[in-house]
């Protein structure tokens, strides 16, 4: 016997011990397999609810778009046939000309405002140090994180008594409210990355405040600027609490405008509004994809998370 167990290959020896490891490592494995289910379940889940909400959203423009240059469309698949006759009537029936020349007058007054008043507080915030800093960012940032119904509503009464409501000064201003805090925002990060020995630099060499600001700050904080103004334009584009509010018969921007040829009252084509919603929304998306080319949304949610801790 002890021949034989002398004898005996090594792995003979070694499967007991083996076979324990196995049997170990088995359930172990089971419960990574039964983990993983739930996982893969919740995985198909949000998926599915994604790809069911991007399909609605894609079948509801195309409804829109289709609708705004078709001549009938009443119970088939496709429409008659299709003209761009509505875009005409949209464009005198609702004064498109004059609405679009008000939205170009209050987005280029907020965006001119906002830059130039929220950059150097930006400045201040990043280069200064001083007590109750986070309680001063805080408050910039609060028009951001409460919704506008909020602080609009009463803007909006204290506005009506002192005459600034159905003005284009008290719509630019009501617009500026979550403007100028959204450029400090996308602002301070910008500033805060720049070597602030670089001033100092420039004052060895003899250049004084506005030198400075004018050949060393300025070229490095233009592409924070542009991209502050153009998310600014895109949000102001859209902004339709503040300017409902304050907005009057003859300072409507293009939203308020489209909000006013939906629920007002008469007969209206609805393919002549389907059609004034397209003209908006392609102005809108155009001004979109040209602020993501400079900035990410993702860097505003990141610098969002550190000002709230």
């Amino acid at each position: 016997m002890t021949t034989e167990h002398r004898g005996a290959p090594a792995s003979w020896s070694a499967s007991p011990s083996r076979q324990q490891g196995d049997d170990a490592r088995e359930p172990g494995k089971r419960v990574k397999q039964r983990a993983s289910v739930p996982g893969r379940v919740w995985r198909v889940i949000v998926w599915g609810v994604m790809v069911f909400f991007l399909v609605n959203v894609v079948l509801l423009i195309a409804t829109v778009a289709v609708n705004s240059i078709a001549t009938r469309w009443f119970g088939t698949l496709l429409p008659q046939g299709f003209t761009l006759h509505w875009y005409a009537q949209a464009w005198s029936d609702f004064q498109l000309a004059s609405v679009l020349w008000v939205t170009v007058e209050v987005v280029g007054a907020v965006v001119l405002l906002s830059v130039l008043l929220g950059v150097p507080a930006a400045y201040a915030l990043a280069r200064v140090q001083f007590p109750g800093k986070r309680i001063a960012m805080l408050i910039f940032l609060l028009p951001l994180m409460v919704p506008p119904v909020t602080y609009g509503i009463p803007m909006a009464t204290v506005m009506y008594k002192i005459g600034l409501a159905g003005t284009l000064s008290g719509v630019i201003l009501a617009n500026l409210v979550p403007a100028l805090p959204f450029v400090i925002l996308v602002m301070t990060p910008f500033i805060e990355q720049i070597d602030p020995n670089l001033e100092a630099a420039a004052r060895i060499f003899g250049a004084n405040t506005f030198r400075y600001f004018r050949y060393v700050l300025l070229p490095l904080l233009v592409p924070g600027m542009l991209a502050a103004a153009l998310l600014v334009l895109v949000r102001t584009i859209g902004m339709f609490e503040l300017t409902f509010f304050t907005a009057g018969p003859a300072t409507q921007t293009l939203v308020v405008a489209l909000y006013y040829a939906v629920f007002s009252t008469g007969v209206r084509a609805p393919q002549s509004i389907d059609a004034m919603a397209m003209i908006y929304m392609a102005i809108t998306l155009i001004w979109v994809l040209i602020a993501l080319q400079f900035v990410s949304p993702t860097q505003i949610v990141s610098r969002v998370k550190e000002q709230k801790h």
